[in-house]
């Protein structure tokens, strides 16, 4: 009897586990060489912005890395996407990953985990991607790569997951350093209105597989990020900045406009201020607040007004939204008008 029981058992067991197995192998596994690129853009930013508590006299390396893939393969994708990042690295800090849904709206925040073992950050996209359809994604970090000792040094690594139709890499040098040295040797450098210097890169169909190697030395006195010696700055009269009047701690205090989508019309946009002046139109992703792998809800990178019941404190926080949105106008992510009309929900 008991051996007739224990046969039901396991005849309904392999009944239920044919209907449960399938649903398990049937969810989507990222294959990267099924995701071929359109355009990529990677910035290398070392010393340009400082995470909150980073340890003093320490260089920072801020990494981004904005691209458009087209899902080939074969059918629509409903997993997440894995893209590597030097998750071992020193100092390693994950910041921001987000997509571009709709071709005219701002990017949303993503919530996203980081495989340290496998090298990989990965997020589940907020809706499928369909076969054959394209799909928009920022992922920035910071690393302590910089090494300091007679002078500032980094190399930088990056090897192709998938096939890359164009690609752009931008260095960007710190503010006021001296004695720079990138090999191999920039196709293109130029200067922004506040003296930054950009080195710029562009490949054409780059190949899965295929890698490239930058090394990057300088020197520098004190440890203080660009975008705060840009905002001691005054603006440069152009264009661009054509109600941006008196220093950056004026139109903190004042109020002013530092957020302009990224990405406009057609996926383009201008990176960074000196980018504006070389004529060199790439392709941009928003940097928004910080949304570790953690958080619940994605969000838009703009900032809101914090509300307070305490005065003191909703100036304080007020201040702060204010210096995230002059950082993003600075850098060339937010344009006059739309750093205007966030400013003014600030005031």
């Amino acid at each position: 009897m008991f051996k007739k029981k224990f046969f039901a058992l396991i005849v309904i067991t392999s009944f239920f586990s044919s209907f449960i197995i399938p649903r398990v192998e049937a969810e989507s596994s990222f294959e990267a060489e099924k995701f071929p690129y359109s355009e990529m853009q990677i910035q290398v930013m070392p010393e340009f912005d400082y995470p909150k508590d980073w340890p003093k006299e320490t260089p920072s390396l801020l990494l981004g890395l904005y691209g458009t893939f087209t899902n080939k393969s074969g059918q629509d994708f409903d997993g997440k996407v894995e893209i590597p990042v030097p998750a071992k690295e020193k100092g390693f800090q994950a910041y921001l990953v987000a997509e571009f849904p709709d071709e005219n709206q701002p990017e949303v925040q993503r919530p996203f985990d980081v495989d340290e073992e496998a090298g990989v950050i990965s997020w589940t996209p907020s809706k499928a991607i369909k076969n054959g359809e394209s799909y928009r994604f920022v992922v920035e970090y910071y690393t302590g790569s910089v090494d300091v000792k007679d002078s500032r040094s980094f190399t930088y690594e990056y090897t192709s997951i998938a096939d890359i139709a164009t690609m752009d890499v931008i260095f960007y040098a710190p503010m006021d350093a001296k004695e720079i040295v990138l090999e191999p040797k920039a196709q293109n450098i130029t200067k922004s209105e506040y003296g930054e210097e950009l080195f710029y890169y562009q490949y054409k169909d780059f190949k899965a597989g295929e890698k490239l190697n930058y090394s990057f030395t300088y020197n520098k006195d004190g440890f203080e990020s660009t975008l705060d010696a840009i905002n001691k700055q005054q603006p440069p009269n152009d264009e661009n900045h054509t109600t941006v009047n008196g220093t950056a701690t004026d139109q903190i205090t004042k109020g002013g406009n530092e957020n302009r989508p990224l990405i406009g019309v057609g996926g383009a946009s201008v990176i960074g201020i000196a980018i504006i002046i070389a004529g060199v139109f790439v392709y941009l992703g928003l940097k928004g607040r910080s949304q570790g792998p953690a958080a619940k809800n994605s969000k838009t990178a703009t900032p809101q007004p914090k509300k307070k019941t305490v005065k003191k404190e909703s100036k304080v926080l007020n201040t702060e939204d204010k210096k995230e949105l002059r950082k993003k106008l600075l850098s060339g992510k937010i344009d006059q008008e739309t750093y205007e009309e966030e400013m003014k929900k600030l005031i």
